[in-house]
């Protein structure tokens, strides 16, 4: 089973864009753990009068966790798949809302400028080729102190975590996605990029490097304890994006 490469992984989302939310929704605890990241922000008021970048928002799962703890807020999604980002336009949000067709390497190019006060991204350093240029372009579009949120897998710290990352990828994860999507590749390429991806402690110093402050990270509840972190960092205070 060959599983997809970086570069092909907005090309192996089309394919399984159908299917997706069917298989987050059999994940215990998916979308809560996205709200419980995206309050990460702490965003006052409801959000109003804010705007906010949803970077790699898929389907639009992460996009209705930070509508949750934003309503008020202005939010734009960002996704390099056209096919996840089909799904997500055909659900319904408030008119607050809009997507944007693009990898996180061209925001500048399609015309996404800032300032935001906040950005949101879930599922997405891990699956770019070179993260710390958009990490610093990410920094770039924040206003001075701004929070900016990751919601990723790590697991590159903790064996026993290893061990039941990989359990789960092909007793479950695997299987369910190939029978579901016809394209197991994807669901290969997620089981092996998480394992090769930062520890938790890799992905702060990442964040640090590239410019940011403050930063911090925890872990979510339930059986992903340990999988799926939340890191939080922010802007420099007196640089404008």
């Amino acid at each position: 089973m060959r599983s997809t490469t970086t570069a092909e992984v907005p090309g192996a989302f089309d394919a399984a864009a159908p299917a997706y939310d069917f298989l987050v929704g059999m994940n215990p605890g998916y979308h809560e753990a996205l709200r419980r990241s995206a309050s990460g922000l702490r965003l006052s008021g409801g959000g109003k009068g804010l705007r906010l970048l949803d970077l790699g928002c898929g389907t639009g799962a992460s996009t209705a966790a930070l509508l949750a703890v934003a309503p008020e807020a202005e939010i734009v999604g960002v996704d390099a798949s056209e096919g996840m980002l089909a799904r997500a336009r055909r659900k319904h949000w408030p008119d607050t809302v809009s997507f944007v067709h693009a990898r996180a390497e061209d925001l500048l190019a399609v015309g996404v400028r800032g300032p935001f006060d906040g950005v949101f991204a879930a599922y997405l350093v891990r699956n770019l080729p070179e993260p710390d240029p958009v990490l610093e372009v990410v920094r770039d579009l924040l206003r001075p102190g701004a929070p900016f949120v990751v919601h990723e897998y790590s697991v590159r710290d903790s064996l026993p975590r290893t061990v039941i990352w990989t359990a789960v990828c092909w007793a479950v994860v695997i299987p369910s996605g190939a029978v579901a999507t016809r394209t197991p590749g994807i669901f290969t390429y997620l089981w092996r990029s998480a394992l090769a991806f930062d520890g938790a402690g890799a992905l702060r110093d990442r964040l640090r490097r590239t410019g940011f402050t403050g930063v911090r990270s925890d872990t979510v509840s339930g059986w992903q304890r340990g999988v799926v972190h939340t890191f939080v960092a922010h802007a420099p205070r007196g640089e404008h994006g």
